[in-house]
């Protein structure tokens, strides 16, 4: 008999076959388990990878940003050393000019100081000579008239006289002065 109860009993209950209420049980710890994960679990890690993919995108956001930011400084710095050198070169031109045009400006002042020297000079060696020409002919008229008072033996003391012969004498000289330097120009 005892045999039997274990056969019968082992007749009705099939070990492959699950119980109903362990499958109702699992199925419904499932249920309860699928629900505060759907409920709270997945919600949470959806909300840490939208910051996360958030907070990504930011930073690349951020980062390009930067980098545009940094593009446009760095052409604005090079366009600042463009217009830099640019007005380097036209200060640089306009000293130049400037410089040429002082120069300019001092040779025709020098040359205009010289030509007013050399005209004074000239201006101060003619009445120089026409004051030696004056005091040389007072002279040459004393003595020619004093010597030719000793040739002729008479006194010529009388003026009009003494201005006739020495402007005789000195008309003699004047002549004979250019034969005698075109004399030495033909040796």
């Amino acid at each position: 008999m005892n045999e039997t109860v274990i056969l019968a009993a082992a007749e009705g209950v099939n070990p492959l076959v699950p119980n109903i209420w362990e499958i109702l049980v699992t199925l419904l710890g499932f249920a309860v388990l699928m629900f505060i994960v759907v409920k709270y679990v997945v919600p949470a890690f959806e909300k840490t990878y939208a910051e996360r993919a958030e907070a990504i995108e930011g930073g690349i956001a951020k980062a390009e940003a930067a980098q545009a930011e940094a593009s446009a400084a760095l052409d604005e710095y090079k366009q600042q050393l463009m217009d830099a050198r640019t007005e380097a070169n036209r200060i640089r031109e306009e000293a130049r000019a400037e410089g040429a045009q002082i120069l300019a400006d001092l040779k025709e002042k020098a040359a205009a100081e010289a030509s007013r020297i050399s005209d004074q000079a000239q201006v101060q060696i003619a009445a120089e000579r026409q004051t030696a020409v004056t005091s040389l002919r007072s002279e040459v008229g004393f003595l020619a008239t004093e010597l030719a008072g000793k040739i002729v033996g008479e006194s010529l003391n009388d003026d009009a006289r003494a201005a006739r012969v020495v402007d005789r004498f000195l008309a003699d000289l004047e002549t004979a002065a250019p034969a005698s330097q075109s004399a030495g120009a033909a040796n």
